[in-house]
């Protein structure tokens, strides 16, 4: 599904990537976790084909970055961005229909076909908010926009979903809404692979089934789980003692007490 090799990441004369590999499989849902500046959103915009490697090599789904039209290789990429910047009023159908054309607002002249329709009102209906399918965006709340934006990314069909610290301003009880969808998409569509930016482990489903720990644009470690998200590798990527327990397939951390950083 995705494959970097040895790829480094320079803007304005900063390396904010360097000697990055990683290899997402089918139906592999990872994590990537790191400080803030740690590089998360510069590597989710490689894997979303926005941009391009400064060295190495970038395979999306079999395409090399730069020998494919980018605009045919992002119709099979579902990305879901808190941060979303529409500001009218339409309705959560118009909201999803707008991941087939991959725009903000509905295109003119633009109508989606019948079957299209149905298929908007059955992941909306997956996503447990077909009774808001035609309120409009403007008010709702954020759990119920970062809802949206999953059916959003899921009209299309995708083979990999991107998932920008989609937990970002949620409370509590909407983040646990959250994740339990995350894990009803795991089982509705098992070969989707998946890349999910978080800070926070108490933010990651019970599918998670592999991660990768950044620091200053390097990958500290990358595999498995339950063989990465472990109390000393998490503990070098924050530089700071964090002890990490998982309980019910949900992972806590923690600071260690009477321990400190060097």
């Amino acid at each position: 599904m995705l494959e970097l090799k040895d790829v480094d990441f320079v803007r304005d004369g900063k390396l904010l990537l360097s000697g990055v590999t990683l290899t997402v499989g089918e139906g592999e849902r990872w994590a990537l976790l790191g400080p803030n500046g740690a590089g998360k959103s510069t590597l989710l915009g490689l894997c979303g084909a926005v941009t391009h490697p400064t060295r190495g090599t970038v395979e999306i789904l079999g395409k090399r970055l730069g020998t494919v039209d980018i605009r045919t290789l992002r119709e099979s990429i579902g990305h879901v961005n808190p941060r979303h910047p529409l500001r009218s009023p339409l309705s959560i159908v118009d909201v999803v229909l707008t991941g087939l054309t991959g725009t903000i607002e509905r295109m003119p002249r633009w109508e989606p076909t019948p079957s299209q329709k149905t298929r908007a009102l059955e992941l909306i209906d997956l996503l447990g908010i077909s009774d808001l399918a035609h309120s409009p965006w403007t008010t709702l709340s954020q759990g119920e926009r970062g809802r949206s934006l999953i059916a959003r990314a899921l009209i299309s069909d995708p083979k990999l979903l991107l998932l920008d610290e989609p937990s970002t301003g949620l409370d509590v009880a909407a983040r646990e809404q959250l994740l339990e969808t995350l894990d009803h998409i795991h089982t509705a569509h098992p070969h989707l692979a998946w890349v999910l930016v978080t800070h926070h482990l108490e933010e990651l489903p019970t599918c998670t089934t592999h991660a990768a720990l950044l620091r200053d644009g390097q990958v500290l470690a990358a595999g498995l789980a339950e063989e990465t998200l472990t109390t000393d590798l998490v503990t070098q990527t924050f530089a700071h003692p964090i002890a990490i327990n998982r309980h019910a397939g949900r992972w806590t951390a923690t600071a260690q007490r009477g321990t400190r950083s060097s």
